[in-house]
């Protein structure tokens, strides 16, 4: 019997680890541009890696290397990955209903390796989904993710000067990237991107607030306001009926 649970032990983080590569791969021209970037922001390889290997978040990360151009302060640039990364409570509440009985601590330690695309593809196995399997499948993402971040500074330090700095506009493409998908699908996210851009625009042009709270309370703002116009919306329509 102890033969058998070893081998489907194994055998979950294998099928884990085959899931994740798709993942992996995903991961590396995201996570070398990440890299190439932390290069011309001032990082070193040391630093860069680090970060990829504490935070594991593409979106932070990317967020982070902004803000730190623009020098904004420690607290800003945590207080802004919070909220960025926020929905993270609710993936890992939604996998906890589909994970088998592990302990506490066990749980813990594969919610660090909580991405949209590990996320996604836990939700998406059928059955219940084990401690092994997801230890497959974010061990092959979160290797990925950080060797490839450290390769990316290599890379960025052979580069000539002047296409390092052109790795610039790499940072914009990339937050692009990530909210056109979303906007094609929901009106809503479209009117939370204007309206933080709004805001963001008047409190920095209008040298009301520093660079680093201009983008905190952007965002904090146009989504409350926005939650407040769906809320409304939803009453009006409950009243209706």
């Amino acid at each position: 019997m102890a033969e058998l649970a070893i081998g489907k032990e194994a055998s979950d983080f294998k099928k884990g680890f085959q899931a994740g590569i798709s993942i992996a791969i995903g991961y590396f021209p995201i996570a070398l541009t990440f890299g190439l970037l932390a290069k011309t922001t001032g990082l070193s390889i040391i630093e860069t890696v680090f970060m990829s290997l504490i935070v594991f978040a593409g979106a932070a990360q990317y967020i982070s290397l902004s803000l730190l151009t623009y020098g904004t302060g420690i607290f800003e640039i945590i207080l802004t990955t919070f909220i960025v990364n926020i929905r993270h409570f609710l993936m890992a509440t939604s996998l906890n209903e589909k994970s088998d009985a592990d302990s506490v601590l066990i749980k813990a330690i594969y919610a660090f390796g909580i991405t949209d695309e590990t996320f996604s593809v836990a939700a998406t196995k059928e059955g219940s989904v084990s401690a092994r399997y997801m230890f497959g499948v974010i061990s092959i993402s979160y290797s990925s993710w950080v060797v490839f971040s450290g390769l990316g500074h290599l890379i960025g330090a052979s580069l000539p000067q002047t296409l390092q700095e052109s790795m610039g506009v790499a940072l914009y493409a990339m937050f692009i990237g990530l909210v056109v998908p979303s906007m094609k699908k929901s009106v809503k996210v479209v009117c939370l991107a204007a309206l933080s851009a709004l805001f963001n625009s008047l409190f920095t042009f209008g040298h009301l607030l520093a660079q680093g709270w201009s983008i905190v309370a952007s965002t904090l703002l146009s989504a409350v306001l926005i939650e407040i116009v769906e809320t409304t919306k939803k009453r009006i329509r409950g009243a209706e009926k």
